[in-house]
């Protein structure tokens, strides 16, 4: 049975919702789910915008062809080729054969190397600022190469102001029949998932999202329609903030994440040390994260949101501990940036992690280093204590500097 709901007086939402599924792009863990969104216009032409992932095929189908109520599929806009939101375009074809796919210069070559589809007769070549008139409905083609493929665009709806934004302004978890944030307590439900999703899978690519936050400034957009998670009907300028603050990798909270890695215990009893020295000093804001247990790309939002970051490992095989080398690697690839942190090293004989951890930092942009080489042997004990109170003194000291 199909299941879609009206946005407007004549555009459908006609996606699905994905609970099964474990991991997006099989790397990153999902505890709510996903949605796949797909829109479907019905003018005096029918425009589809994006399909769905192959995994909620059967249930995409019907509501098309429900929505459709008997009419033939006219055009397909194709924003985006990451297979999640591409998968079935194939069937398209073959249910509606006179079917024309609407893209880019760079959308078809990644159509034939999917599914080996020879469209010459059915493709539609669009380029930036051009439109396409469907009826009432005029449609303007809005490049963002890198938001976060090389061929994603965005199409804009001059007459209900809706932007179709592809993988821009998207996040984890399934609809739960809400598909409007105005339905939905956002802050609750989605602002975690929302970060994760955007520090994970577009993180790296700020300078071209601060490029298509200045295009959508100059369109009256009243919806934001995209291809994950709910529907912005209203406060689109919460959402432009967030975005605004991501992409110029600024702090979204003035407080501390601790990051810390402990095999036996006594790199923990540090890290719960100092976490109680900063409660003491007034510090609200402390996320602590055991990475042998938090998935990296938790650690990687949390590194986007928080404005101090502390980590704290062991020495392993006279090198960094692997979990916590793969983490600073990873903000290293995502362009986590202008963040001041602690470093806190651990080792019995050697201790070696704390200089190499400070190594891997410094090839990161605009990192204030707190610590040089800040570390103890094995264990915490009592004469070290004031040295950690300094330390736990000098992340209050820059945080006042921050809240000033």
């Amino acid at each position: 049975m199909h299941c879609v709901r009206k946005i407007t007086e004549d555009l459908y939402w006609v996606g699905g919702n994905d609970r099964r599924l474990e991991l997006f792009e099989n790397m990153f863990p999902l505890q709510k789910g996903v949605s796949y969104n797909s829109y479907l216009l019905l003018d005096e032409k029918t425009v589809l915008f994006d399909t769905v992932d192959a995994a909620i095929g059967k249930q995409f189908l019907e509501n098309v062809s429900a929505v459709l109520d008997g009419r033939t599929l006219d055009y397909l806009v194709v924003n985006h080729m990451e297979p999640d939101h591409c998968s079935l375009i194939e069937d398209l074809h073959l249910r509606y054969p006179d079917m024309k796919i609407i893209g880019n210069i760079k959308t078809f070559p990644l159509i034939e190397q999917f599914y080996g589809m020879n469209l010459d007769d059915k493709k539609i070549l669009v380029k930036e600022g051009e439109t396409f008139s469907c009826g009432k409905h005029t449609l303007h083609f809005v490049m963002a190469p890198m938001v976060h493929w090389p061929e994603a665009m965005m199409t804009y709806d001059e007459y209900d102001k809706v932007l179709f934004s592809a993988d821009a302004f998207g996040t984890f978890g399934a609809l739960d029949g809400t598909i409007f944030n105005d339905e939905v307590d956002f802050d609750r439900d989605f602002l975690d998932e929302a970060r994760c999703y955007y520090t994970n899978i577009v993180g790296k690519y700020g300078i071209q999202v601060q490029n298509v936050l200045k295009k959508a400034a100059t369109i009256d957009i009243q919806i934001i329609c995209p291809l994950h998670g709910p529907i912005w009907r209203n406060n689109l300028e919460y959402l432009l903030e967030k975005y605004q603050i991501w992409s110029k990798y600024e702090t979204e909270t003035t407080g501390v994440m601790i990051a810390y890695a402990s095999m036996y215990g006594n790199t923990e009893n540090m890290v719960n040390v100092l976490s109680m020295m900063l409660a003491e000093a007034g510090i609200k804001n402390i996320k602590i994260h055991n990475i042998s247990k938090t998935h990296v790309s938790e650690l990687i939002s949390d590194s986007f949101k928080y404005s101090h970051l502390v980590l704290a490992a062991p020495t392993y095989n006279n090198n960094l501990y692997p979990l916590m080398a793969n983490y600073i690697e990873d903000m290293k690839a995502l362009s986590v940036q202008n963040r001041t942190v602690a470093v806190i090293g651990n080792g019995s004989w050697a201790p070696q992690s704390a200089k190499l951890m400070e190594a891997k930092l410094s090839e990161l942009k605009n990192i204030t280093l707190l610590t040089d080489n800040f570390a103890v042997k094995s264990a915490l004990h009592t004469e070290q204590m004031d040295l950690l109170q300094e330390l736990c003194d000098k992340i209050v000291a820059s945080i006042n500097e921050v809240n000033a």
